[in-house]
């Protein structure tokens, strides 16, 4: 009967192993201008760097309460993809044709990252719009968060 309960056990474990996935994740960010008169820029960016997140974090606390002296130039980013978008108003006002092409654009994306093997996790937007009269700035900005399995040699053997 142990050796039952036991082969039982050691089934169970290697079935949670063999289905525990590891993700990588990569962000693609399109920022729309809403800048009247068709004066802003409009791109679909993403990089073809990374980052690690640890060489600019500091911790802090009241023992220890020095500021993070990372420099913001080591964080740049200046290996990137930029795609041309256009903007959502033109001279005339709001550009009904430049949204709808704009989807077009990153309807592509989207697909081309889907027959790359990422699947869309979620998406976040955002705005900061023309607030009037002496207030020239405007954007769109949404960022689609994608994730894929990384395949381990653990996963390559099953």
């Amino acid at each position: 009967m142990k050796k039952l309960l036991l082969s039982i056990c050691f089934i169970g474990l290697s079935y949670v192993s063999a289905i525990a996935q590891t993700y990588e994740y990569k962000v693609i960010t399109s920022v729309e201008s809403i800048v009247p008169n068709g004066l802003g820029r409009s791109r679909l960016i993403s990089s073809d760097e990374e980052r690690n997140f640890e060489d600019y974090t500091s911790g802090r606390s009241e023992e220890n309460d020095e500021r993070n002296k990372s420099k913001r130039s080591e964080i740049r980013v200046k290996n990137f993809e930029e795609t041309k978008l256009l903007n959502f108003f033109n001279i005339g006002g709001i550009r009904f044709q430049n949204i709808v092409a704009n989807d077009a654009v990153i309807t592509s994306k989207l697909n081309d990252m889907a027959k790359n093997g990422w699947e869309l996790a979620f998406s976040n937007s955002g705005v900061e719009s023309y607030g009037g009269k002496g207030d020239s700035n405007g954007i769109f900005i949404t960022r689609y968060i994608f994730k894929r399995e990384v395949k381990t040699s653990e996963s390559v053997e099953k």
